[in-house]
């Protein structure tokens, strides 16, 4: 290139293309575009991440791709293979389950490749799908340069199934001051809640089974047995919406996943019931900066995370979490301590810079040189 060194070249692989998975793409395509990189993104031409990539400056290019595995990996790993000939990047950087799959497929080891779960494909089945699942990570590693988990619980979990190539833990992480504290009932009248009084637990995420709405709907009636004015706002859309609707009464409400910042600031505490993560997931960060107190299962030792910012009590004690959040609820001086600390806790560890820089460091220690 005329003696000039290129700029570093990444090509993004990501089927989510709304909340968590898609949220942290979109935090490292805007870091590696402000550093002069070369970005490009293949995912769904759909949704939020599509949108912040064009606005970020990199290129998108349109990959068609379903949620799960089936008679459609053929055709996805073709096309994604045509993308990457044309995009010719100098590291491939695939993002949670079907990129790991396909992208793989596609290249076997044919250059530098990254593979980031965004939590374990395996451990959101069971029987004999687990085991094809495990023995496929396993299998993969051959054409795996590095994985990067998020918290040392997920790369120990990888590890105990025979996944041993190469790793590093890289925690998520967020910007602090886009989730700065609102005002509630601001917040609250904003969003046209009718209770603008009423002590509101908040949950985000997909309406999944790996989210743990219906357990937390299983722990609903006995927090409104001890505080009858409760609300609580389900944030976000997915599968599992019509079975929960079903499953809520009148005091639940179910709203899409925008606006989510308004959404922490209505909260009095925000729940994350989920089955399993890869760590402590951006919700809980998200919250914490928020100064609203979480109440989580303890998954993926997300309790050693809050730092007195709330509490976890053990994955599915429906019990517990009704009573975790109940006490909140009823004192919202502890809510308010544990807020404070929180925010506290969220400015100071979970910085998405960091993240950023020793992503990109990671990545450039892969790429040849241009």
């Amino acid at each position: 290139m005329d003696g000039q060194r290129r700029a570093p070249r990444v090509l993004h692989v990501s089927q989510p293309v709304e909340a968590g998975v898609a949220r942290v793409v979109a935090g490292l395509v805007r870091d590696q575009s402000a550093r002069g990189w070369d970005v490009l993104v293949a995912c769904p031409d759909r949704g939020w991440l599509a949108e912040t990539v064009r606005e970020s400056g990199a290129r998108l290019l349109p990959w068609t791709a379903s949620r799960s595995p089936g008679p459609s990996v053929p055709g996805e790993t073709l096309a994604l293979r045509r993308l990457v000939a044309r995009a010719d990047p100098q590291v491939l950087h695939l993002h949670s389950a079907k990129a790991g799959l396909t992208g793989r497929l596609a290249v076997r080891g044919s250059r530098p490749t990254v593979f980031q779960p965004h939590a374990w494909s395996f451990e959101a089945v069971t029987g004999r799908v687990q085991t094809a699942t495990r023995l496929w990570e396993r299998t993969a590693q051959r054409w795996t340069d590095l994985t990067i988990n998020v918290s040392e619980a997920e790369r120990a979990t990888g590890a105990a199934s025979g996944i041993t190539g190469r790793a590093v833990v890289i925690p998520n992480g967020i910007d602090p001051q886009a989730w700065a504290p609102r005002d509630r009932a601001a917040a609250r009248s904003a969003l046209g809640m009718t209770a603008t009084r009423a002590p509101t637990v908040v949950c985000v995420g997909r309406l999944a089974r790996q989210k743990g709405q219906d357990l937390l709907l299983e722990a609903w009636p006995a927090v409104r047995r001890a505080v009858p004015d409760a609300r609580l706002a389900l944030v976000g859309g997915g599968p599992d919406e019509a079975e929960l609707r079903a499953q809520a009464d009148g005091s639940v409400s179910f709203v899409p996943g925008e606006r989510l910042a308004e959404w922490y600031a209505a909260a009095d505490v925000v729940a994350v019931p989920s089955r399993w993560e890869a760590g402590l997931p951006l919700v809980a960060m998200e919250a914490m900066a928020s100064e609203r107190s979480v109440v989580a299962f303890d998954v993926a030792g997300i309790g050693t995370y809050l730092g007195g910012s709330g509490t976890a009590v053990p994955p599915f004690d429906v019990a517990g979490l009704a009573r975790e959040l109940t006490a909140r609820l009823l004192d919202p001086t502890l809510a308010a301590h544990e807020a404070a600390t929180g925010r506290t806790v969220a400015s100071t560890r979970f910085a998405a810079a960091t993240s950023h820089e020793t992503t990109a460091t990671a990545l450039l220690n892969l790429m040849e040189p241009g």
